[in-house]
């Protein structure tokens, strides 16, 4: 059991430094749009869930391994913040931020249910019950944004054909 351990921890540190570069690159892409309040607001909710989700993740981390990995957070934070740069050189910003924050939603999904089949394995019932709890969360913003994708591009279709704020 010590290989299937050690797997789980680091997939644990993974995950850590996966919420703490989704905090950074919801933080920026939030603070940039103005004009679609209702991706404003759900971005800023997922946000908090996403700030919960990190401290839950770092609790993990301090019982089970004795913290995260100061490399991968300091990594992840930096590619964030690289990712959000571009975003802002680009004329269509909101649909390609949409875009990519659908696909990491389902990164997120496919990496909590890597984790829960681990605890659940270890017979980690605590991590499991907190791995479940953030997979509905990472669900239902990837659900909102799937949702959503067609209003957010008709609605930036629109906008940039009358010359309004369009990209943000």
């Amino acid at each position: 059991m010590t290989h299937a351990r050690d797997n789980f921890i680091a997939w644990l540190k993974n995950a850590h430094a996966m919420e703490e570069q989704a905090i950074t690159m919801l933080t920026a892409q939030s603070r940039r749009i103005e004009s679609y309040p209702d991706l404003k607001a759900r971005l800023e909710a997922h946000l908090a869930e996403t700030q919960g989700q990190a401290e839950r993740l770092k609790g993990l981390l301090d019982r089970l391994s004795g913290g995260a990995s100061t490399l991968k957070h300091v990594a992840a934070k930096l590619a964030a913040t690289a990712q959000g740069v571009g975003g802002m050189l680009t004329s269509d910003e909101v649909v390609k931020g949409s875009m990519s924050s659908y696909a990491f939603e389902h990164m997120e999904i496919a990496t909590y249910r890597v984790l829960i089949a681990a605890a659940d394995e270890l017979g980690e019932t605590e991590a499991k019950a907190v791995f479940e709890d953030i997979l509905q969360q990472e669900i239902a913003m990837a659900d909102w944004l799937g949702s959503n994708l067609d209003d957010i591009t008709r609605v930036f279709l629109m906008r940039d054909e009358r010359d309004l704020q369009a990209k943000r």
